[in-house]
């Protein structure tokens, strides 16, 4: 007959936190009762247990925090279908709480009438854990310059703990809170500068808190950086002829994204078989009439870019010319400098032979002088031995 000493059921998602027994005990001719505190997660359910010791029949009344009767005896006197009698018995009155939201939270009061009025007070907490917190973005994310984001987690008791996550590594914030009664509102804002190639980069806020038991509620979030177009035209591979077709491919970037994109011809127009479809320019049966500079332009909020393609249509006739007309240029290159060779070499090879000549016409006109005097010193006569000897040296 005697119920077990649990004080709290939860609904199957949830579970108790704590659970705290307050033997508190009033007499009152030998009468004694008892409460239990209780904690719950909102939502859930919660039992409110009055035990009683030598209870003689006397009038056992339950009552909510602002002193609202809910049950007198085993009978409903608050109609809220919340509450439900689960049990009473000579030793134990219980009932249950199923929804329960902030609002609830309070004392509880078991009360004994007999001569005297007694009783006990069973506190009901209420704990809030947080939801999968919300993020802002308070201003545009524009290349160059900053974003500011905030991580708004709207309700938690007690108040949950904000990190801004990137890359595995926390981004530090300002954080803030505001108190809503009974809740509170916790908010982590940063303030990052971005580029281009920040533009989709993952961030995360993660909210942790003592009901979520280590497992944290994350909300992932993917940076939108707003930045200038670039145009870039894909030019086609080999020589164009006359009757080929052409096909240009303008490949365009920026955020957002431009939607229209315009081809035009510099100081003319656009052929007439030209044919615009978006980012492809197709001109089909090519002629020297189709020669020029084209355009591919793009623009959005935060900027305008173009590039140009040269195009220049060959007839077939005049690329076999060219053609041709390389191997005889190259010959006539080696020819001439085979012929600038040679020259360089008979210039070096008489410059050479004339110089010997006149180093031998020097040395036989002195061989003549030393004759000479030789020949005066015989006629005078000298000793010749002595002159010769002379001489020699």
């Amino acid at each position: 007959m005697g119920p077990s000493r649990r004080s709290l059921l939860l609904s199957p998602p949830l579970s108790l936190l704590l659970r705290s027994l307050v033997l508190l005990s009033l007499s009152s001719r030998g009468q004694a009762v008892q409460a239990e505190n209780v904690t719950v997660f909102e939502g859930g359910k919660a039992q409110i247990s009055c035990r009683l010791q030598n209870y003689d029949g006397s009038i056992v009344v339950i009552q909510n925090p602002r002193r609202q009767t809910l049950f007198f005896n085993g009978t409903r006197a608050l109609k809220d279908d919340r509450f439900q009698m689960v049990l009473f018995t000579q030793r134990l009155v219980q009932i249950t709480l199923t929804n329960v939201s902030v609002s609830d939270e309070g004392g509880y009061f078991c009360q004994l009438y007999t001569d005297d009025t007694h009783h006990q007070v069973a506190t009901l907490t209420v704990i809030v854990p947080p939801e999968v917190p919300a993020i802002e973005a308070k201003t545009q994310a524009v290349e160059g310059g900053e974003v500011e984001l905030t991580c708004l987690s709207p309700r938690s008791k007690p108040p949950a703990t904000l990190r801004w996550i990137r890359d595995r590594r926390e981004i530090p914030g300002v954080v803030s809170q505001q108190d809503n009664g009974k809740t509170v509102s916790v908010s982590n804002t940063i303030r990052i500068p971005v580029e281009r190639r920040d533009n989709g980069a993952a961030i995360s806020c993660e909210a942790s808190h003592p009901a979520l038991e280590g497992q944290k509620k994350v909300r992932h979030y993917r940076l939108d950086v707003h930045f200038a177009p670039t145009v870039k035209i894909n030019p086609p591979q080999g020589i164009l002829r006359e009757g080929d077709s052409l096909t240009l491919t303008c490949s365009v970037s920026g955020n957002p994204l431009p939607r229209n994109i315009q081809w035009s011809r510099v100081n003319d127009t656009l052929p007439e078989r030209a044919e615009t479809s978006g980012n492809t320019l197709l001109m089909s049966r090519l002629s020297q009439s189709h020669n020029g500079t084209y355009l591919c332009q793009a623009h959005n909020n935060y900027g305008r870019a173009a590039d140009h393609y040269t195009l220049l249509v060959y007839d077939p006739g005049a690329v076999v010319e060219t053609h041709s007309a390389v191997p005889y240029a190259v010959v006539g290159g080696v020819l001439a400098l085979l012929v600038f060779t040679i020259i360089c070499v008979l210039i070096v090879t008489i410059w050479c032979s004339v110089r010997q000549k006149g180093s031998y016409l020097t040395h036989e006109a002195s061989g003549l002088d030393e004759h000479g005097d030789v020949q005066e010193a015989f006629l005078n006569g000298n000793d010749t031995s002595q002159g010769k000897k002379e001489y020699l040296l």
